[in-house]
C-alpha cells in the first residue's frame, strides 16, 4: 500500500507546485526570403504565458487564468508562420509602424519637404505603415530570463523606407511581470527629423480567442471625448464629448450596447473604431481601461503613457480563417485597445505631435494587467 501511494503523492505535490518562471525559443520557419524567424514563450510563477514572434513582433498566444484557475488563450493568431505571412492577416498581433493607423492622401509636409508615402487604402491613404510595414518584418530579438523575464526586439527601418524620412532605430521590449502584467516599452532614435506612431495590434478575447463574440464584455475607459472620423475612417480633426452618446464608457457599459446604432461613427464600421482621447497627462503612467467578461471572471486593465487610444471591435465581415487550433474568427468576436497617438496628426498641426528629431529618445509605454479573477 505505502508503494502505491507514494506515487500519487509525488504527483499531487508536482501539481501544486508554482509554475517555473522563464523564457525559451523555438525555430518558427522562414519567411519567403529565407529569414529564420523565431518563437518564444515566457512564463511567469503563476503559470501565465505568452509566445512572441520574431515575425511582427507579434503576441501569438496570451494565457491567462479565469475565477476557476482554467487557463485560457485570450489572442487572436496562428499556430504557424504561414498564418501571419497572408497579407489580410499581417497586423494580427502585430507591432504597428512607421505610423499606426491613417495619414490622409498618403502625405505629410515635414520641414517645408512633402513626403509621397505609398498609399494602401481604397481611399488613396497610407494605413499602418504602408504595404510594408513594422508589422511584416523580422526583427532581432535578445532574450532576457529570470523571475519577471523579458524579450528585446529590435529593427532598423532604413530611410527611405515607404517613403519615410530617416534611418530609424526601433526596439519593443516585452516584459511578463510577476503580477500577471504584460508590459512593452517601446523605444525610437532617427538620424533624420521624422514622424513616429507605434502600437501593438493584439485581438483580445477574454472568453477565449475562438469562444464567439465579446459584445457581453464591460468595458470602461477613462476618456471625456473622442475624435471623430469621416465615412472613410479618417480623423476630421473634430472633436466630440463621450456623455450621452454610444461613447460614454466612463462607468462599465456593455461593448454591444450601442454596436448597431445608426450613429455614422458606428454603422460606418459596422461597430466600433474609434479614437478615445485619454484623461491624464500624456508621458505618465496611468490606468486608461478596464475591461471585465462576466463568465470567466477574467479582468484586463490598460496602462500607459500614450495620449490616446483607439477601440476596434474587429468589424470586417468576412470571417478569419486557419486561427490557432482550427478556429474561424467572426465579426465582433474580439476587441482591439490600442494605445497611440491621433491618426494622421502629422497633418493636423493642433494634435499632439508625432514629430521625432535627431537626438531625441522616443519612449512609450503601454502594461496590459490582468488582476486575478474574483
Amino acid at each position: 500500500m505505502r508503494m502505491a501511494a507514494l506515487p500519487v503523492f509525488l504527483l499531487l505535490a508536482a501539481l501544486a507546485s508554482p509554475a517555473q518562471a522563464g523564457i525559451t525559443k523555438v525555430a518558427w520557419g522562414e519567411t519567403p526570403d529565407r529569414q529564420k524567424v523565431d518563437l518564444y514563450t515566457l512564463t511567469n510563477a503563476n503559470g501565465m504565458t505568452v509566445k512572441l514572434s520574431t515575425y511582427g513582433a507579434v503576441i501569438q498566444s496570451l494565457e491567462i487564468p479565469g475565477r476557476d484557475g482554467q487557463m485560457a488563450d485570450i489572442v487572436r493568431g496562428f499556430d504557424s508562420l504561414a498564418g501571419y505571412l497572408i497579407p489580410a492577416n499581417s497586423h494580427i498581433g502585430a507591432v504597428i509602424g512607421r505610423y499606426a493607423d491613417d495619414i490622409k492622401a498618403a502625405q505629410f509636409t515635414l520641414g517645408g519637404v512633402t513626403y509621397h508615402l505609398n498609399p494602401n487604402t481604397s481611399a488613396g491613404n497610407t494605413i499602418h505603415g504602408g504595404l510594408a510595414g513594422f508589422d511584416k518584418k523580422v526583427w532581432q530579438a535578445t532574450a532576457h530570463d529570470g523571475a519577471a523575464p523579458s524579450l528585446t526586439l529590435r529593427y532598423t527601418s532604413p530611410d527611405g523606407e515607404e517613403h519615410f524620412p530617416g534611418t530609424l532605430k526601433v526596439t519593443v521590449t516585452y516584459t511578463l511581470q510577476a503580477d500577471n502584467a504584460l508590459r512593452l516599452d517601446y523605444r525610437a532614435t532617427t538620424d533624420k527629423t521624422t514622424v513616429l506612431n507605434l502600437t501593438n495590434h493584439a485581438y483580445f478575447n477574454l472568453k477565449g480567442h475562438d469562444r464567439g463574440d465579446v459584445l457581453d464584455h464591460l468595458l470602461t475607459v477613462m476618456s471625456d471625448s473622442v475624435n471623430l472620423a469621416d465615412e472613410n475612417r479618417l480623423v476630421t480633426g473634430a472633436t466630440e464629448p463621450v456623455k450621452d452618446t454610444a461613447f460614454d464608457f466612463t462607468k462599465p457599459m456593455r461593448i454591444g450596447e450601442h454596436i448597431h446604432d445608426s450613429d455614422m461613427q458606428i454603422a460606418s464600421g459596422p461597430g466600433y473604431d474609434q479614437n478615445f482621447i485619454l484623461r491624464g497627462k500624456a508621458g505618465q503612467l496611468r490606468l486608461v481601461a478596464r475591461m471585465e467578461e462576466p463568465v470567466s471572471g477574467r479582468v484586463m486593465e490598460v496602462l500607459t503613457t500614450q495620449p490616446s487610444m483607439q477601440l476596434y471591435t474587429a468589424n470586417g465581415e468576412k470571417p478569419v480563417t486557419g486561427g490557432k487550433g482550427g478556429a474561424t474568427y467572426f465579426q465582433h468576436g474580439a476587441y482591439c485597445l490600442e494605445t497611440q497617438h491621433y491618426a494622421d496628426a502629422p497633418n493636423h498641426p493642433e494634435f499632439p505631435s508625432t514629430v521625432l528629431r535627431p537626438g531625441e529618445s522616443f519612449h512609450q509605454v503601454t502594461v496590459f494587467r490582468f488582476p486575478k479573477p474574483k
